[in-house]
């Protein structure tokens, strides 16, 4: 199999292609698009959590808490997962009172089954890449906020489809390049170099 094209990438492009599947066929309110895709995100978080807590060698290139330079130690891992935590979390809980607010109630059970598959499928693949992660010392600065590089063009193209263009033309168009922007951000994490990515102001 090609380096880039993993069986975790295939997974994550199969669940991606059912839930557009099932979207269309149950014809799913833009509140159950939405809720399904904020628990998504919310899942991706989790696991970039979980992926810098098992952190035992990073950079902090960039890196300022407290306007201050950060050695690579434990204790600053820990800060870094614990302010992660905090903003990537009340970011999501904005969210997910503007998607009650302005949105209405989703279909529950469409979005806890669409979630289980998207947790299975991020489980699957934090295990299958665990080792080739762990050849790499990554910048812990870069991996907190790599994850708002990847669900920001995901929201961008699911709100698109489920609210600016509520066709069923336009909801599997911009949910076919929300997969496609899916999948170039799980090859770049895991193939790429995101060590690029910097941080640097003040934490606390």
């Amino acid at each position: 199999m090609h380096r880039f094209v993993s069986t975790s990438l295939l997974s994550l492009l199969a669940v991606n292609i059912g839930v557009i599947v099932f979207a269309v066929k149950d014809e799913w309110s833009p509140p159950t698009i939405l809720a399904t895709y904020w628990l998504q995100s919310v899942i991706i978080g989790i696991f970039q959590a979980k992926k810098m807590s098992g952190l035992q060698k990073f950079r902090t290139d960039g890196l300022k808490i407290n306007e201050q330079p950060v050695a690579p130690v434990a204790s600053t891992r820990r800060k870094v997962v614990r302010f992660f935590l905090f903003h990537y979390g009340l970011f999501h809980v904005v969210y997910l009172s503007f998607l009650f607010t302005y949105a209405g109630a989703p279909d529950f059970v469409g979005v806890l089954t669409a979630g289980a598959a998207f947790f299975a499928n991020h489980l699957f693949s934090y295990y299958e890449n665990h080792e080739r992660d762990l050849r790499h010392v990554p910048n812990i600065g870069g991996m907190m906020f790599f994850p708002y590089i990847r669900i920001i063009p995901m929201h961008l193209f699911v709100v698109l489809g489920a609210i600016v263009i509520p066709t069923t033309a336009g909801l599997v168009f911009f949910l076919t390049l929300k997969t496609l922007a899916d999948a170039a951000m799980h090859m770049i994490e895991h193939y790429g170099d995101t060590n690029t990515l910097r941080s640097s102001g003040r934490f606390y």
